[in-house]
Parts: structure tokens; sequence; C-alpha cells
């Protein structure tokens, strides 16, 4: 099938589609956004996971919006959390907690991991995430991926949005390396569009007119593709 054939196939088939549903790792919004011009699909994201099943979404007949996972569903509530245990502003980063009828017994015969699951009643589902003024949750890394540099947080997926939106650039991670200096510095492992590839120093400056300083990637390395589980998530520990 060429190009201009399989495209118009898609657009003709995805004109019949009634919902189109994403989940297990967040969406990228220039995804969503790509996915909606070409298709006519404005994807729904949802969030949930193992223990809790679906706690979190996009309406169904409400604004999907991009780089969110949208509100509690009912029967569910959320906070973000500072490390202190204390409710984060507005806006502000911190870990997701959720309370909800869907919420697992507990881990099998590991009664000490399910006890650390919990804070005051509280699930911790271990993802870094922030809540807007009208109640919209967006995640932006898991806990274990939060990079400390020099004393600054640096949320991967941060840098990864941005370095998504560059036209070169196919699929893009974020990790740490260790620093003699701050700690440890973010590093962007990127899959390309182009052949060969964008200059790694071409995206490092695109990071700097978009980032603050301490969050532009120290280095940029080129791979064919982003190592991932069976479940298509990337492995970010395998990456450094």
């Amino acid at each position: 099938m060429r190009k201009a054939e399989a495209s118009s196939f898609w657009l003709s088939h995805c004109a019949a589609l009634r919902l189109c549903v994403s989940g297990s790792a967040p969406l990228p919004a220039q995804v969503l956004e790509e996915f909606d011009a070409r298709f006519g699909q404005r994807i729904l994201e949802r969030y949930g996971m193992t223990e809790t099943l679906m706690t979190l979404g996009n309406p169904y007949g409400g604004e999907r919006r991009a780089g969110t996972v949208g509100k509690p569903f009912p029967g569910v509530a959320a906070r973000i959390a500072t490390e202190a245990g204390d409710d984060a502003p507005v806006g502000e980063p911190g870990e997701l907690l959720v309370k909800s009828p869907t919420l697992f017994a507990g881990y099998w015969n590991q009664a000490d991991a399910t006890a650390a699951s919990y804070r005051d009643g509280w699930f911790a589902t271990g993802d870094i995430a922030e809540r807007s003024a009208d109640g919209y949750y967006t995640l932006c890394g898991r806990k274990s991926d939060l990079i400390i540099s020099g004393g600054f947080n640096i949320y991967p997926r941060e840098i990864e949005e941005v370095l998504a939106d560059h036209p070169a650039v196919a699929e893009v991670a974020v990790a740490s390396m260790a620093d003699r200096l701050k700690g440890e510095v973010p590093v962007a492992f990127v899959v390309a569009r182009t052949a060969p590839p964008v200059g790694a120093a071409e995206l490092v400056d695109y990071c700097a007119t978009r980032l603050a300083s301490f969050k532009v990637p120290r280095e940029v390395r080129f791979l064919e593709a982003l190592p991932r589980n069976a479940m298509g998530k990337i492995e970010k520990k395998r990456l450094v």
C-alpha cells in the first residue's frame, strides 16, 4: 500500500471510530494534537495503576485537555502531597495520592510493602503530578525518575515535552547521569525522524531557548529505538 493510499485508508476508517483511549504512560501533548488534526479524533487519556484500576480521566463529553490525565472519577478522591505530607499549592508538583473503592487489598504476602504504600490512609502512587485551578491533573513523571541536579528538582517529562516538539525528533526519553559536581544531570535519548539525524548541539540549543539553564540536557544521545518492556513502557533504567 502506497503512502497516499494508506493515509486515505486510515482517514476513512478513523472517521468511523467512536472513541480512542490512551493509558499506561503519559500521552505527549503534541501526539494528541497531531492525532486530532490528522484523524479528527481527540484521544481520551486516562490514568490508573494495577493497584488502583482507573482513577482519573479526561471527560467523555467535556474538554479533553492535552497533556493532562483529567479529573478524579466519581467516588475517587485525589490530592497532591508535599514531602511533608501537606497539600501542595495549585500548580506545584508533588506526589499523587488517591482514595478509591477500587483500591487493591494489598501486595500478596508483603505486608510491609502494603503498609509502606499508604500515607495516612491515602494510597501513594509514586507518580509526581500537579493540579490546575480547575481540577485537571498533569503527570510530571515517576518519583523514582526525579533528577536532583545541584539542588534543583528536574522532572524529565518537562524536557521530553520540549524535545518532542522538535520536528526532527520521533521519540525521546530523559534520564539521569551521575555528575561529580552536581550529583546528577539530565541526558536525553533521542530517536530521530531524519537520516542522518539532527545534531546533538542543535537539540541542546533548542532546549536552552525553552527551559531554565539547569534543565537543559547535558548530553543528547541518538538511538535507533528506545528500550521498552512488555507493556510498551520505556525502561529508563536501561538507558544510562
